[in-house]
């Protein structure tokens, strides 16, 4: 199937990501036949690049998409006819800054999944590219900087980084409480991860 950029999309193989806008389509040969390339932007996921014979991208009409909720400053952009700038007046850019993934918090998401998932948060920090690598995915546009200082970032990122501290301190209580045995999981955290832990929860 040929996309192009603008086109909404959903990976039947990875429903969690949601409704996601495509935004660059290369096209290649695999295996001596032509294929795809597609770069995806996921609210909370930030950009995908998936081969369109393998995901098997399913398109999604224009009504479906403004009849849900976006996860990212872009959607709630494109959802509103006053733009973005009457969104902020509802919403400060801040709290869709500094909140976590849906996924971070799922009360139906098993407490283990969850941990996995925050996790993966641990490889943004706020140094050099991680930091506009962060910033994209958890705004959705392509240049954050278009819209924050550098300053403003860093000061976004740290209360996003408390506020995934503290989901991750919840989410090991949770999985004790449980009975969930996350020894080998707890040992496996990345080193930021129990860097975070111990600042979130210093007396474990």
């Amino acid at each position: 199937m040929k996309y192009k950029p603008g086109e909404r999309v959903r990976h039947p193989g990875r429903p969690e990501w949601g409704v996601g806008e495509v935004t660059k389509v290369e096209l290649i040969t695999r295996d001596g036949m032509p294929d795809r390339r597609v770069w995806i932007r996921f609210p909370g996921e930030g950009t995908k690049t998936v081969l369109s014979s393998v995901a098997g991208l399913e398109l999604v009409e224009e009504a479906e998409v403004s009849g849900a909720d976006g996860g990212t400053m872009l959607d709630r952009q494109s959802s509103h006819e006053t733009g973005w700038l009457g969104e902020i007046a509802k919403s400060k850019p801040e709290d869709a800054m500094t909140s976590l993934p849906d996924r971070a918090t799922d009360p139906f998401m098993p407490p283990r999944a969850r941990l996995e998932f925050i996790y993966s948060l641990y490889r943004f920090n706020r140094n050099g590219g991680s930091l506009i690598e962060w910033a994209i995915a958890q705004s959705g546009l392509d240049d954050p900087m278009s819209r924050f200082n550098r300053h403003e970032l860093e000061q976004f990122f740290d209360r996003w980084s408390w506020e995934r501290d503290r989901a991750l301190a919840r989410t090991i209580e949770e999985c004790r409480k449980a009975g969930d045995p996350i020894d080998i999981l707890l040992k496996q955290a990345p080193p930021a991860a129990k860097r975070g832990l111990k600042k979130a929860a210093p007396a474990r």
